[in-house]
């Protein structure tokens, strides 16, 4: 069982996020928070493996309990959730210490797989960033670089690489191929595990390749 805290100060999106997370049976969410203070107490005393953390909590920002939770538990895995869709807030949230960013309108499934990646000690990004992500991969192979990791890709991988980034959900992916949602995940994971684009190293060196983050002098 994987043991989940939620915070977020908006009581209606709570009580609705531990409603369906409670109805995973690999999941039990084992307290929940509306603010940063609460949320610390809850999460020293409950030690979970995942913290689903609202951004926009009052005084306290999310990033900024994600920073306060990693020094009092660091083996915690955060997972990031806003309505922000943008590169700079994903990168934000990782140097804060977060294992994975998803958007508040996100499916149930997408949510449950963010939980169940960071979970396992990987990194977590939402499709329509990992979209971005996999363009700009697909710019650099056409410019010859880092062939051989997409060589190693099935036919099928490749399909579903493409149409990743074209920013297609997974759901979207599922009825373009013909398959179901749960083999598009199957699929996106083995992509994304075979050319390291969801390692924190990779996202590192994307974000450093954009100009998104600086490297230390």
């Amino acid at each position: 069982m994987i043991r989940v805290v939620v915070v977020d100060d908006h009581t209606l999106m709570r009580q609705g996020l531990v409603g369906l997370l409670d109805e995973d049976p690999d999941l039990v969410v084992v307290g929940q928070a509306g603010d940063a203070s609460s949320a610390l107490d809850v999460i020293e005393e409950m030690r979970p493996d995942v913290v689903l953390m609202d951004v926009g909590l009052p005084g306290v920002s999310g990033l900024e309990l994600t920073v306060r939770v990693k020094r009092i538990v660091p083996d915690i895995r955060v997972l990031v959730l806003t309505m922000y869709e943008r590169e700079d807030y994903l990168f934000q949230a990782l140097q804060a210490g977060a294992s994975g960013y998803v958007l508040k309108g996100a499916d149930i499934q997408d949510l449950l797989t963010a939980v169940r990646t960071v979970a396992r000690g990987e990194t977590y990004v939402y499709q329509s960033l990992t979209g971005k992500l996999v363009a700009d991969y697909l710019s650099r192979i056409e410019d010859g670089a880092d062939r051989r990791d997409y060589d190693g890709l099935s036919k099928r991988e490749r399909e579903v690489l493409a149409l990743i980034a074209e920013g297609l959900t997974t759901s979207q992916i599922a009825e373009r191929l013909y398959v179901s949602p749960h083999t598009v995940q199957t699929h996106r994971d083995h992509v994304m595990t075979k050319l390291d684009l969801h390692s924190r190293v990779a996202l590192t060196k994307y974000a450093i390749r954009k100009g998104l983050i600086e490297l230390e002098k």
